[in-house]
């Protein structure tokens, strides 16, 4: 019986997005809060459920780092938000990395975190790569993170932060960080 009275109403906000915004303004606050959060649950099952997690994965080491050995920035890999991640070290007092936070909690805190592959660097260098994968969700925030060990002291280098806008993932900020220690 509900699958009737549904039906109708997913059909009309599906066909006039404008009606999504107006139910939602209806709504109350507690119905809205939880209406949110079973959207952004929505969205990662369905990610789960249809993304060939295996191959974006391994497309994903292919392409996801630079010359340096460190990540490139996120990218939107339907339905992932594909970030890489890694670290580049000569010894264990010096290193680079990049990595990524999602909401201000590192990607493999995250909650939203739908699956993280790491694979050793076996060069010269020591360290690895990392490949995460996140559902898109609208407004998530990231933040890319270059920071450096030198002498054991860990400095933040630089910061490029994006957001989740329309299906799309655009920079918002990239800034410079001079001599920031990261604890």
């Amino acid at each position: 019986m509900a699958t009737k009275k549904i039906g109708p109403i997913a059909r009309l906000l599906d066909e006039q997005p404008e009606a999504v915004v107006e139910f939602a303004a209806a709504l109350s606050d507690s119905a809205l809060v939880e209406l949110g959060a079973a959207i952004r649950e929505e969205v990662a099952r369905r990610a789960r459920s249809t993304g060939d997690q295996d191959a974006i994965l391994e497309a994903a080491f292919e392409r996801g780092f630079a010359r340096d050995g460190l990540g490139v920035l996120p990218w939107i890999e339907a339905p992932f938000v594909v970030c890489p991640g890694g670290l580049v070290a000569k010894n264990r007092a010096n290193h680079r990395c990049q990595f990524v936070s999602v909401d201000d909690r590192w990607v493999w805190e995250s909650g939203d975190l739908i699956r993280e592959d790491k694979r050793s660097v076996g060069a010269a260098d020591e360290g690895f790569r990392a490949i995460a994968l996140l559902p898109i969700a609208e407004g998530m925030a990231l933040d890319v993170v270059r920071a450096r060990m030198r002498q054991g002291q860990h400095s933040v280098e630089r910061v490029t932060s994006l957001v989740v806008r329309g299906g799309r993932l655009v920079e918002v900020e990239r800034r410079e960080v001079a001599a920031r220690l990261v604890r």
